[in-house]
């Protein structure tokens, strides 16, 4: 079973994080923002994976160093499940529709750090959540898991769902770029020999 556990301290943050990649969707959250709760269940559920998380920092100066690292300790637990990465897509995409919400991700689990993320969200708070963290959550996971990740909101009108979008189609898109493919199970996906 391809699973991760990551423990990250800093003096900001404290993370504990444990993922199966070929879970059931399973998951158990806590980082103190519940709207970000909120996501991070949707993603473990249209993932399949199964998350335990718990997270605690320092809220009263504000949120970013908690959805930061959060994204950073998710996409570290990726890079270790993953291992030496033979045998999967690598690269994964999907669009997911929600209501009248219309939101794309693509992920490259090559190697290279590199996060585009477009929301249209101009609302200053999604619930609990600052929503003009959500692209450093995303950044932080193509840190972690030395990735490309690209999202984007191609139409919609409520900021939930726009948000929410990005989260389930950026699942599916990593559930398609970590499927194991058995007539390439011993095969690095990339032409130079190294990801």
């Amino acid at each position: 079973m391809r699973r991760a556990q990551i423990k990250r301290e800093t003096s900001e943050t404290r993370i504990l994080l444990k993922l199966v990649l070929d879970g059931h969707g399973r998951y158990r959250v806590s980082t103190g923002i519940r709207f970000l709760d909120h996501m991070l269940e949707s993603f473990a559920r249209h993932g399949g994976f199964d998350l335990e998380l718990h997270a605690s920092g320092d809220l009263d100066v504000d949120q970013h160093h908690t959805v930061e690292d959060v994204g950073i300790a998710l996409g570290e637990a990726f890079d270790q499940a993953l291992g030496s990465k033979r045998g999967i897509l690598r690269a994964g995409y999907f669009v997911m529709p929600m209501d009248e919400t219309l939101g794309l991700a693509a992920v490259d689990f090559g190697g290279r750090v590199a996060a585009v993320v477009q929301t249209r969200v101009h609302a200053a708070r999604v619930g609990d959540l600052q929503s003009e963290l959500v692209p450093d959550f995303f950044e932080g996971f193509a840190r972690g898991s030395r990735s490309n990740v690209h999202l984007r909101v191609l139409y919609g009108r409520s900021s939930h769902h726009k948000i929410e979008s990005l989260f389930k189609a950026f699942a599916r898109a990593l559930r398609a770029a970590c499927w194991q493919d058995p007539r390439m199970r011993r095969m690095l996906p990339s032409t130079k020999g190294l990801l």
